[in-house]
């Protein structure tokens, strides 16, 4: 079956100019949404607590700003972009109430509706937008026209016309430009979690980790080895993403794709993949969700515990040091770029 990929050429572009739109957050991917609607001529109003500090930025951005009572109950489309932990009970108490009849509800992840987490009212059509990265890069491809990829998907279609709107709405925020793909809310939602899990976020880290300690510890610079191991790794990600693996391997040398294809395999065996298979499963099954939700309701003490534990490992304070003088790179501090 050919993939589909939609573009703005084949999209209603005026017909999420047409709603009244709420967002409610305004963190990383609250601002780019709401920004890049707002400019794309869509009438757009951030919901957000008055107590928030994000309620005087939103409005200096030049945003409409209300508390989230009034922007749910004025809206025909209300996009929920909160944190997963918290994004139940804000909407259950909040958001839900305030709804108007026969109105559209839209997410940017579909963790909350998978798994139940959320069950709205009857009448409300439930669809989905979700770019494929951070809501900074959102923005930025906003501005520079080139657009993101966004994965949209309906579960619920009272209105007759949701994957319509969630396409327009896709547009409005950039995705046209790039490509959006249609899925499923179980499509996007496992295999968006199994991705953070094992290659992106959970796999890789513990890679560049490991990889970095083994250097370390057998004697080697610890700067020598945050460059060979952490360091590179977008220069070699960013050939993936240019042409796939047969360009980066055209790209390095002889001997460093000898390597690759006789020694990587040592590395993720098939025990990995096995262990792959196992926390696909978790995700499947609900486990995973069920075990998260329970943490952020204790309080999330395993995060906190490893957060602490992570900040102070070598790697954290090399990098830290190369970083600072390396101006080219913009370097992010947690502390004060939260």
């Amino acid at each position: 079956m050919e993939t589909k990929i939609i573009y703005d050429d084949s999209i209603d572009q005026d017909l999420i100019k047409s709603k009244k739109v709420t967002v409610i957050g305004f963190g990383s991917q609250g601002h780019a949404h709401a920004l890049n609607l707002h400019e794309s001529g869509v009438d757009v109003t951030v919901g957000l607590r008055e107590s928030s500090e994000s309620f005087k930025r939103a409005s200096d951005m030049g945003l409409k700003v209300e508390n989230v009572k009034d922007a749910t109950s004025g809206a025909d489309v209300v996009m929920l972009l909160l944190p997963d932990q918290l994004m139940a009970d804000i909407y259950n108490s909040d958001i839900a109430p305030h709804m108007k009849d026969g109105s559209t509800l839209l997410f940017a992840h579909g963790f909350n509706i998978h798994f139940g987490e959320i069950i709205p009212r009857e009448d409300i059509s439930i669809g989905m937008v979700a770019p494929k990265g951070p809501g900074h890069l959102l923005r930025r491809t906003y501005e520079e026209n080139s657009g993101m990829p966004c994965l949209v998907a309906v579960d619920k279609d009272v209105s007759g016309n949701t994957f319509e709107l969630a396409l327009s709405y896709s547009s409005a925020i950039g995705g046209g430009k790039a490509g959006i793909l249609k899925t499923t809310f179980k499509e996007e939602t496992e295999t968006d979690l199994f991705g953070e899990q094992v290659v992106l976020c959970g796999g890789l880290t513990e890679l560049i980790r490991n990889g970095f300690e083994t250097l370390v510890e057998a004697g080697y610079q610890p700067e020598s080895a945050y460059f060979e191991t952490l360091h590179e790794v977008k220069l070699i990600v960013d050939l993936m993403y240019e042409g796939g693996f047969e360009w980066m391997r055209h790209s390095i040398s002889d001997t460093a794709e000898y390597g690759d294809f006789s020694r990587g395999s040592r590395i993720i065996t098939d025990d990995t993949k096995k262990e792959m298979k196992k926390v696909l499963e978790e995700i499947q099954s609900g486990a995973f969700a069920k075990e998260w939700m329970a943490q952020a309701r204790e309080g999330a003490p395993f995060l906190n515990q490893k957060r602490e534990e992570a900040s102070k490992h070598q790697l954290e304070s090399i990098g830290k040091d190369l970083r600072e003088m390396m101006p080219f790179l913009n370097a992010k501090d947690t502390k004060k770029d939260i």
